[in-house]
């Protein structure tokens, strides 16, 4: 089981920076005062169980505020989705949580007809259960389609957890709020709304937001947008290129060709090749027909 890693002292940082007493923390995960306190002393661990719940509370991403160290089996998809393993057997329709705990300790592996309903439970792909089934019987399985990245709250949790490695301090929710505002040069997001995108609470954000997040983490803003967006910006520089290839147009300007515009990068390049195309003797807009 690769566990994830619980730092009692993180967890109080995260409360203070989310305006909480142990008090609401403990109301909202149905604990006691003491419970909290404990965690954050370090005297107790919370369950695996309740950390994603708990990051969410604290307005974190569980992958940042709890880091896990490899891959996950079976035991940590299970946890990871808030759920018990004495309370599988109705998931998959049995009265017993005996298949998911032979499946977990390695002894047996879960009769197929159980994965659909358990992975929908987790809230994982059946083809990520299975990886993570024989992680369970001690084999080193990838996860399958492993790449970047796809949702907005995990993209950020990707740049916090590989540019502020080990003891580096990453920037709390307000800083990054801050530091968006200031490229922006107004106030387009404020520290609750970056909460929000950081537990997934909210899965999108203005244009200039994106841009303000690739300028506190020094990427392109591509990189936090949605993916038909980017299919939709490929589209339009293409579109241009191809009006440039028929001589319908000389230069693209800022606003690129669609009501999302296109990005300056993108502009650029189009504007390169409008200029190789006309430095070849290829048509330009206005030369047709001379």
């Amino acid at each position: 089981m690769s566990q994830r890693l619980v730092d009692g002292r993180r967890i109080k940082v995260a409360r203070i920076e989310a305006g909480l007493l142990q008090s609401q923390v403990g109301q909202a995960l149905g604990v006691s005062d003491s419970a909290e306190a404990n965690w954050e002393n370090g005297k107790k661990r919370p369950d695996a169980e309740v950390l994603r719940a708990l990051a969410k509370v604290l307005g974190k991403s569980v992958d940042v505020l709890f880091p896990r160290e490899g891959l996950p089996d079976l035991a940590d998809l299970r946890a990871d989705a808030g759920i018990y393993q004495k309370d599988t057997g109705p998931l998959i329709g049995t009265k017993s949580h005996a298949p998911v705990s032979r499946a977990e300790r390695g002894i047996r592996r879960l009769d197929p007809k159980y994965v659909p309903a358990l992975a929908a439970a987790y809230g994982v792909r059946e083809d990520s259960l299975l990886a993570a089934q024989e992680r369970s019987f001690g084999r080193d399985v990838p996860e399958p389609g492993q790449g970047e990245p796809t949702s907005l709250a995990d993209k950020i949790a990707f740049l916090l957890e590989h540019l502020y490695p080990g003891d580096q301090v990453a920037p709390t929710a307000g800083e990054i709020a801050q530091g968006v505002n200031e490229y922006a040069g107004a106030a387009v997001i404020s520290e609750t709304e970056v909460k929000g995108l950081l537990s997934g609470a909210q899965t999108t954000a203005k244009p200039i937001v994106y841009h303000g997040l690739a300028q506190v983490f020094g990427v392109e803003p591509m990189y936090f947008e949605p993916q038909h967006a980017v299919a939709r910006q490929i589209y339009e520089g293409l579109r241009l290129l191809a009006l440039a290839r028929e001589g319908k147009v000389t230069r693209a300007v800022a606003n690129g060709a669609g009501e999302e515009g296109v990005p300056a990068e993108v502009l650029a390049f189009v504007n390169e090749v409008v200029v190789e195309l006309q430095d070849r003797g290829l048509p330009a807009a206005g030369d047709e027909g001379h």
